[in-house]
């Protein structure tokens, strides 16, 4: 199989299932948004990190190709010929958003309490897991936009919305793991 088809050298690309669209239509920026997360996700995993967070980083990448193939599937595509839901086998849970909240809950038993936002950075690693959040939410805004338009189910928002929360108490923990200052932000009076 080759990696250039040419197909795309006018501007469209093909959906599952064939339709073709415009590269920067709202579906194309969505899974293309997660698909930039996922990469983001994978340079926190190549860091110098417990290997507890690596593991789940690995599950939360898989999980974010299967969110890149349903936002890649429009709803025509999603049933087979024979009726089957096609990805019926593929789908986020509730799990897997259980998943991240447990590991919420587990990194913040470690934690300070917040009393303030804090300032993106202190180490390298967390100013990643910072950028992975804002990359985070911004594909969570786009799938948002794209579910006005179109049928998008509901966990999928629900599961990157945790993701993000995840990646923000991730950050906050690897400051703490790696002794990193986390500076407040105090408004000015």
């Amino acid at each position: 199989m080759k990696i250039y088809t040419k197909t795309g050298d006018k501007g469209t690309t093909a959906l599952f299932g064939g339709t073709r669209v415009p590269k920067d239509h709202i579906r194309i920026e969505s899974y293309g948004t997660v698909d930039e997360l996922n990469s983001y996700i994978g340079l926190i995993r190549d860091q110098d990190i417990n290997t507890h967070y690596k593991e789940n980083l690995i599950e939360i990448q898989d999980r974010l190709f299967t969110v890149g193939a349903i936002l890649a599937t429009p709803a025509e595509k999603e049933i087979l010929k024979n009726g089957t839901p096609r990805l019926q086998n593929l789908g986020i849970t509730a799990n897997d958003i259980e998943l991240l909240e447990n590991e919420i809950d587990t990194m913040e038993t470690a934690l300070p309490p917040m009393t303030h936002f804090v300032l993106p950075g202190g180490h390298p690693t967390v100013s990643h897991c910072h950028i992975a959040r804002c990359i985070c939410r911004r594909a969570e805004r786009l799938t948002v936009h794209l579910s006005h338009n179109e049928a998008i189910a509901e966990i999928v928002i629900s599961y990157l919305n945790r993701l993000s929360d995840y990646l923000f108490v991730l950050a906050r923990k690897l400051s703490h793991d790696l002794n990193a200052e986390e500076v407040k932000w105090i408004p000015r009076k």
